[in-house]
């Protein structure tokens, strides 16, 4: 079983517009499809850091001396760079979301196709488990993240059934989560919403839009001009980030303008925006959903 069968590979390396000589950054190393792409394009002066927090990623390490492979969270990047004497660099590469090996580890519990204790967590070193979010949030916390991250307009019933259900017991794995809320799963589309129930603990548990804000934030201060950002995202509330930080360097409100009306932003955009072919998603599923943006710094 392969690891993770790297989503849109060559189109978002391609988006790096990568030089011979250049030092970029893969900050979602996983199986190491895109990284590898990366290094067969640089020559032997170039150099590429990789971030991962999950351990198992470990494992996949390439065995090349221009090649840095760091086990944290990307929403340290600037931090890890600095520690390897890196203060700018010529691209970056995200590719966002769980990878395939995270939702085919059965005991990892991302994937509502089996049973295992909730926990979710993208980084073994985490405290914060879906065991936590379902059992010890209060109810209106639990609402916000129904809400907020799995964009489920029956948020207040979820979180009551589940403040209800726990009073006995704990909700200790995710077929008795799944238990907990039959009455909300009609079949016709109990995988669509069990999908947006899991993505909303999931997002929680690992802080994913915090640690996105945080790293397009640094990836503008690190980037050098002419420099290249490519983001392949997986769901609305990521790419709608991504798409207004691109084009405005916000995430909120509109940059000021100067006397004459005009307003400075950081980035210009490549091209548009680019989604897998039918063959790709043929060859790989979890490619449906990608939506890939190019930048670069101006």
């Amino acid at each position: 079983m392969e690891y993770h069968n790297p989503v849109l590979l060559k189109a978002s390396v391609d988006g790096l517009n990568i030089k011979p000589d250049g030092v970029y950054v893969d900050v979602t190393f996983g199986g190491g499809g895109h990284s590898k792409e990366i290094l067969s394009r640089l020559g032997p002066n170039g150099k590429l850091f990789a971030f991962d927090q999950d351990e198992d990623a470990l494992a996949n390490g390439l065995p090349d001396e221009r090649f840095v492979l760091i086990n944290e969270n990307f929403r340290f990047i600037k931090r890890f760079l600095r520690f390897h004497n890196v203060k700018s660099v010529d691209g970056i590469l995200a590719d966002l979301g769980v990878s395939s090996h995270q939702f085919d580890v059965a005991e990892r519990g991302f994937s509502t196709r089996f049973d295992a204790g909730l926990d979710m967590r993208m980084s073994q070193k985490s405290d914060l488990n879906a065991y936590k979010v379902v059992n010890e949030y209060d109810e209106a916390n639990l609402r916000r993240v129904f809400l907020d991250y799995g964009e489920l307009k029956n948020a207040p019933v979820l979180a009551r059934t589940i403040i209800e259900a726990r009073e006995g017991r704990p909700i200790e794995t995710t077929d008795e989560l799944k238990e907990v809320l039959v009455k909300y799963l009609p079949e016709r589309i109990r995988n669509k919403i069990l999908a947006q129930i899991y993505q909303a603990i999931r997002i929680e548990v690992n802080q994913e839009i915090d640690v996105l804000k945080e790293f397009l934030e640094q990836s503008l201060e690190i980037l050098k001009q002419g420099g290249r950002l490519s983001v392949i995202s997986y769901h609305s509330l990521e790419d709608r980030l991504v798409k207004r930080f691109i084009k405005n360097g916000m995430f909120e409100g509109e940059p000021e303008r100067d006397f004459f009306g005009n307003f400075s932003v950081p980035f210009k955009t490549i091209g548009k925006l680019i989604v897998p072919d039918a063959n790709e998603i043929k060859i790989n599923n979890r490619a449906r959903s990608a939506k890939l943006r190019i930048a670069e710094k101006i």
